[in-house]
């Protein structure tokens, strides 16, 4: 772990995953690349306490979630976490399954744009990971399994019956969730789950290059972007665009929204500072 800036995550100090801050970009890889980073209990707390406190973290505009020794995540630790789950009582396990829904419901919440940089595998947990992210880049070899059926468990695990269809269609997605076989970068990339696959040596850097043109924009504005395609699943049409109306005006109100137009004006490239 290195670099923490003067972020609500510096009290935080992660022990169970990398963190760092550069240019107002943060990265988080799993930690264990020995086992192709398994998820345990305290990461999965971490991760969850991490991204909720995104939310008030000044200074982190876009997360990029990176893989890390060729790998992005195996899901949860098979000793770890699968064995000690055979024992609990039915009070612990709707703990614990709750506790996995709220990393979920803290990346969807953080306000921010999270960019999922997957190589090797990203199956259970990790294709989670990858799913609630906004946007996905992945390697060739990328490898991405909900295979929660092959451990005896049915396929709607931290949202995935609610979220995998609305990327990549019903069929598809039941056809992942009923099997659990693993979608290739290609169908991955042909079914909309991919936004650009890249090469395992470039991968990172194609991901920051991203990152830092999402951190170029409007990120006031980007963080109501990211509020209103979630929240918008459950709206009507007509509520819908009466909530973009809403949005948009607050939007409006914002300096960034003036340096655009004055920077148009002089025909010049705006430059936004998020506020």
């Amino acid at each position: 772990m290195s670099n923490l800036t003067r972020t609500e995550l510096a009290g935080l100090s992660p022990k169970h995953f990398q963190w760092e801050v550069s240019d107002r970009i943060a990265t988080v890889r799993l930690d264990r690349p020995d086992r192709k980073n398994p998820l345990t209990f305290e990461s999965y707390a971490e991760l969850r306490d991490t991204f909720r406190a995104l939310v008030y973290a000044t200074d982190v505009d876009v997360v990029i979630f990176a893989s890390n020794g060729g790998n992005f995540s195996s899901g949860g630790d098979v000793h770890d976490i699968i064995g000690p789950l055979v024992g609990m009582d039915m009070k612990d396990l709707l703990a614990f399954t709750r506790m996995t829904g709220d990393l979920v419901k803290a990346m969807i919440g953080c306000g921010k744009p999270i960019i999922a940089a997957v190589d090797g595998v990203a199956v259970g947990a990790g294709a989670i990971i990858a799913m609630a992210s906004d946007l996905r880049l992945a390697t060739p070899e990328a490898k991405c399994a909900f295979l929660f059926t092959r451990v005896g468990l049915a396929g709607c695990d931290m949202g995935a019956c609610a979220m995998l269809p609305r990327i990549i269609g019903q069929g598809r997605a039941a056809e992942l969730l009923y099997t659990g076989r693993a979608m290739s970068a290609e169908e991955g990339k042909a079914w909309g789950f991919w936004n650009a696959i890249h090469p395992a040596d470039q991968l990172e850097a194609e991901a920051r290059k991203l990152a830092e043109r999402i951190a170029a924009g409007p990120v006031f504005a980007h963080g109501i972007t990211k509020t209103q395609i979630n929240q918008e699943w459950n709206m009507g049409l007509e509520q819908a665009i009466e909530a973009e109306a809403q949005a948009q005006a607050i939007c409006m109100q914002t300096r960034d929204f003036e340096r655009a137009y004055r920077a148009f004006v002089a025909k010049e490239k705006p430059v936004f500072q998020g506020d």
